[in-house]
């Protein structure tokens, strides 16, 4: 059943629920933080809109400053920022800012630990018709393996606000993950966020298989919870919005209670969240653990509904794939 300190929205397996891009959270987490903090700044490599940080260029435009298509530039301009005592977050499509300017953002940032903000939008398959040039399934992978970066991949519009704003009050390099497209609204203004914690939040006394996820994928992987207990079957579902920092202690924690183990995520299953997963339980507590994300190829054109079918990451793929597992 839901974890009631979930704080989930009522009503949350219904047909119809509001749906807001996770890109959108962040761009009012931007505008709240700036709000609350003069030393905050934004850069933006020509997406301002779609990254929606014109909401703070509108509101602060002396703090704000369009880089125009040079993600290199747009790392190194934040990491002297930062080195002045700024606040900066930068930001582009995923594919390009961290995946075109990953040496200046090791090197300029996370080596000389600056206080910068890495903003990540249109991450995962979700981007669709772009194809794989512009869908970044690699992105947690090539920062998680750089010492001193913060990772965080939130759920919906309103974690990615609680991010934004826990990633301006969070000294050090910090990469924020987004999405393009709208995803269901299921946390509210009292569900928890910190840094480095991990949430179960699907409850089962004696699970016969936990589920690990983060992400707006989390929505059906919930759904399919939903489904297998109504069918008999024993589920916990952990949410885990900070992939570095890993949540070690509750990650051990629920894995112990289940001899079987399962990720999802949308991205590759290399380097990802299943593989923070597996890191920690081969050291501390070994069990068999099965990775649902895109399986080591590059995306492709389609429609975000046909991308997830493909990679069956879908409700319907977790479903079959969770099922067969359980066998």
């Amino acid at each position: 059943m839901l974890n009631k300190d979930s704080h989930f929205i009522k009503d949350i397996f219904a047909k119809e629920i509001k749906e807001e891009a996770t890109r959108v959270g962040y761009g009012k987490g931007l505008l709240e933080a700036g709000e609350k903090n003069k030393n905050i700044v934004a850069l933006c490599a020509d997406l301002t809109e779609s990254t929606s940080t014109h909401l703070f260029a509108k509101n602060f435009p002396e703090r704000f400053v369009q880089v125009g298509v040079t993600e290199q530039s747009m790392a190194s301009v934040a990491s002297g920022m930062a080195a002045m005592g700024k606040i900066p977050f930068f930001s582009s499509y995923a594919m390009f800012s961290p995946g075109r300017n990953w040496e200046q953002i090791r090197t300029t940032i996370c080596y000389n630990e600056v206080n910068a903000k890495i903003v990540g939008s249109h991450s995962g398959v979700s981007v669709g018709p772009d194809g794989a040039t512009h869908q970044a399934l690699e992105d947690i992978a090539i920062t998680r393996v750089i010492p001193n970066m913060t990772i965080l991949v939130p759920s919906d519009s309103e974690a990615a606000r609680k991010a934004t704003i826990k990633a301006a009050e969070h000294d050090g390099p910090v990469y924020i993950r987004l999405a393009r497209e709208k995803t269901p609204l299921i946390t509210t203004e009292n569900t928890p966020f910190e840094i480095g914690e991990a949430y179960p939040v699907w409850l089962c006394e004696k699970p016969e298989v936990t589920i690990f996820s983060c992400g707006d994928i989390l929505f059906n992987v919930l759904k399919v919870a939903k489904t297998l207990t109504e069918k008999g079957k024993k589920i916990s579902v952990v949410n885990v919005p900070t992939i570095k920092p890993l949540d070690i202690k509750t990650v051990i924690e629920c894995a112990k209670k289940s001899e079987k183990i399962v990720t999802v995520e949308e991205h590759q299953k290399i380097g990802g969240l299943g593989s923070a997963i597996c890191e920690v339980l081969s050291e501390a507590c070994p069990r068999q653990v099965l990775r649902l994300g895109v399986d080591d190829v590059f995306g492709e054109s389609g429609t975000p509904k046909d991308l997830f079918k493909k990679h069956k990451i879908d409700y319907d793929g977790i479903l079959y794939s969770v099922e067969k597992y359980l066998k």
